[in-house]
């Protein structure tokens, strides 16, 4: 099965709109979206890490019959004497894991059970070895247990035709625990969404060439297609173009045949240098988000030959937050899984700050005896603050006056799935 196209104008922001905030860049790109890549059947063995294209149906019971969750005996718990000290005469023979009893418990009598093993007919409760005296032919204890106490019952973990995992579900090894334990041997999911990342701009060289004074070393594009790998997509790396249009058009081309989604870097404003923009303007159905948002501003966004193109803003901090901001949830969504927000956490911060109201900021942060730092620069230029951050403190749009100790939300990279 192969889903329908993204419609071309899917970015497109209602007339008027200038500045767009992130929460309204979020809902739009959160609506507009929708699954791109195709089905596959995959042996659960090779299942892992991908995408649910449909409901995995639980085809057994788990567990599939009541069974002990200790070493012990079982009985009937209403057969047991009325007393405080319960004296209790034992069956022959015991059900252990793999080999059960044969035969029903008889009122008033218990049966050796191991942890594991089904319980048999007539046994209702277990009590726990260590608690009992034990003779050759009885068993004692004290009251105090519930009926019912030590037993696994059939089903409560799942029952079979229940919906073990929904479509969109990210398959983890814990999932893959799952599916096997209620009898899945493969599963129907979601071809690897494909993700081209492009380079641009006359004054980037890749690192380890010749740069002269005015070139700086690529540090966009390495670091995008490893966050692709990281979310689990596939990359594929489309190198890096100088500022021409025909070398910008001949990228796209070459990214729209090969992925399902292309991310480039610079170029996204309206500069004369900014050739992404132009080419974009000219040859496909661009939209500029001018998004309330610091680091970052421009998103460009559009659609080439029907493959999304989002436009990141050149400066790398720029590129990073708006990637994991709006890019990642986007590219979730195409990619068949649910659009997922980050989990953050309100935390004291370690800092003092005036902000100014309009624009929502990520300064990169880290916490530290339990307080959030952040970064010494908001320069979007300054990489070493993402080595040095393991998080991204959230601003929100409105005016604030940050003092020590009052509370900031936080969310650490593992939140955007790095």
């Amino acid at each position: 099965m192969k889903p329908p196209p993204l419609k071309d104008d899917c970015f497109s922001m209602p007339p008027g709109v200038a500045w767009t905030s992130v929460d309204v860049a979020l809902e739009r790109l959160r609506g507009s979206l929708h699954a791109v890549t195709d089905f596959e059947t995959v042996p659960i063995s090779e299942a892992g890490g991908r995408i649910l294209a449909a409901d995995a149906v639980a085809l057994r019971s788990n567990p599939p019959y009541a069974n002990s969750a200790i070493d012990g005996y079982g009985f009937a718990f209403d057969s047991l004497p009325k007393d405080d000290l319960k004296e209790v005469p034992l069956a022959n023979g015991r059900s252990a894991a793999g080999n059960a009893y044969a035969g029903t418990v008889a009122a008033g009598q218990a049966l050796r059970v191991l942890t594991g093993a089904k319980v048999p007919a007539g046994v209702d409760t277990v009590v726990l070895e260590e608690d009992c005296s034990i003779e050759q032919d009885r068993i004692a204890f004290r009251a105090g247990l519930k009926k019912g106490a030590n037993v696994r019952l059939a089903g409560e973990d799942m029952v079979k035709g229940a919906a073990a995992l929904a479509a969109g579900h990210h398959l983890q090894a814990q999932d893959i625990a799952l599916l096997c334990s209620v009898g899945i041997s493969e599963v129907s999911v979601r071809k690897p969404l494909r993700v081209a990342v492009l380079s641009t701009g006359d004054e980037v060289v890749p690192a380890g060439t010749a740069a002269t004074e005015t070139q700086i070393f690529d540090a966009n594009r390495p670091m995008l297609l490893e966050v692709i790998r990281k979310w689990g997509f596939q990359p594929v790396d489309l190198g890096h173009v100088r500022d021409d249009p025909k070398l910008v058009r001949a990228a796209l081309d070459k990214g729209a045949a090969k992925a399902d989604a292309i991310l480039t870097s610079g170029g996204a404003s309206a500069g004369d240098e900014d050739h992404i923009s132009a080419v974009l303007t000219k040859y496909a159905n661009l939209q500029t988000w001018r998004i309330a948002i610091k680091p970052g501003r421009p998103l460009a966004l559009a659609m080439w030959d029907g493959v999304p193109v989002f436009g990141l803003p050149g400066n790398p901090v720029a590129a990073f937050v708006c990637t994991l901001v709006f890019a990642r949830p986007a590219l979730m969504v195409l990619s068949g899984q649910n659009w997922m927000e980050p989990q953050g956490f309100d935390l004291p911060a370690a800092f003092s700050k005036n902000k100014k109201p309009g624009r929502r900021e990520f300064p990169r942060a880290r916490v530290r005896d339990g307080i959030v730092e952040i970064f010494k620069s908001e320069g979007s230029g300054r990489v070493s603050g993402l080595s040095w951050a393991e998080g991204l403190a959230e601003l929100g749009d409105e005016a604030q006056n940050i003092r020590l100790g009052d509370r900031v939300r936080y969310y650490p990279f593992a939140a955007y799935g790095l």
